[in-house]
């Protein structure tokens, strides 16, 4: 990946704007902001331009969305309780025609509707032995990066580098694998923002052969165990909308649907559709 994203932080007299730069995939996402509305979009915006993005996204607070729609904004998916208890509204806005449209929508639809007829029922079954669940620290790094070279194709962030691995690491991200014969075959890792007490559970991924065990979902169950010692319990992920197996696994882990997140990433082959799945764990 030859464009990283970055974060720009601007502090000005009446705003602050906290704004995720993200040129690989094209697009621009207001992660924060406080003071005059008018002034935050029309400096977002701003950034659009320069930066030739083909969407906004803003994570918005629901008394903004009048604001929000003055300037053409439309929300696409939400949180619950994002912002310390308060909901986020995943707002957009699109600045190219291609990245409006999309052959998936209605097959997507269609994925939802079966998942929500699963059998939440849980079943207490634990991988074969000779799989061992770890958390990961920088040690682990060039095998993960590994792993998710084997399992994508195209990623939205630069995890086939042990670097940026390290790096999201020490800013505070939590990984959980299993092991199989000395190798990472499944992973997972949680976003936090100690800040708003929230956290994104991220970065899935399971090499083919053995996906038959439930172990992404063992995974994600130690991550929720972790977070809810950190006092963290607004949880969330965002899965790719054509993904029939990991929608079904955040569905019968308690997960709920709010929304999907149009031409959102480039993932595995193309540019694709993210459903939002939210989880409350004060409530399990």
């Amino acid at each position: 990946m030859s464009q990283l994203a970055f974060t720009l932080r601007i502090n000005e007299d009446h705003y602050y704007l906290e704004v995720y730069i993200d040129p690989f995939n094209k697009r621009i996402r207001v992660d924060d902001y406080r003071g005059n509305l008018n002034q935050v979009l029309s400096k977002a915006e701003d950034l659009v331009k320069q930066n030739q993005a083909e969407k906004l996204i803003i994570k918005g607070r629901k008394e903004d969305t009048i604001g929000f729609f003055e300037w053409g904004l439309q929300p696409e998916a939400m949180v619950d309780h994002y912002f310390l208890g308060s909901d986020a509204y995943f707002y957009s806005k699109y600045y190219s025609a291609d990245r409006k449209k999309n052959d998936h929508w209605i097959t997507e639809d269609g994925i939802i509707k079966s998942i929500y007829q699963l059998n939440k029922t849980e079943t207490k079954t634990l991988p074969p032995k000779e799989y061992e669940l770890i958390r990961l620290d920088e040690s682990h790094a060039s095998m993960l990066s590994g792993l998710y070279r084997q399992v994508f194709q195209i990623y939205p962030t630069p995890l086939n580098d042990p670097d940026y691995i390290i790096k999201t690491m020490k800013d505070g991200t939590i990984y959980y694998a299993y092991c199989h014969q000395g190798e990472i075959v499944s992973a997972a890792s949680a976003e936090i923002n100690d800040f708003y007490k929230n956290a994104e559970l991220t970065d899935c991924a399971t090499l083919p052969e053995h996906r038959k065990y439930g172990l992404m979902k063992m995974i994600l169950k130690e991550l929720e165990g972790e977070l809810k010692r950190r006092g963290i319990f607004c949880a969330y992920s965002i899965a790719r909308s054509l993904s029939f197996g990991m929608n079904a696994v955040l569905y019968q882990l308690g997960y709920a649907y709010r929304g999907r997140l149009m031409n959102n990433v480039y993932i595995y082959d193309k540019l694709e559709n993210m459903n939002m799945w939210v989880k409350n764990l004060s409530s399990c």
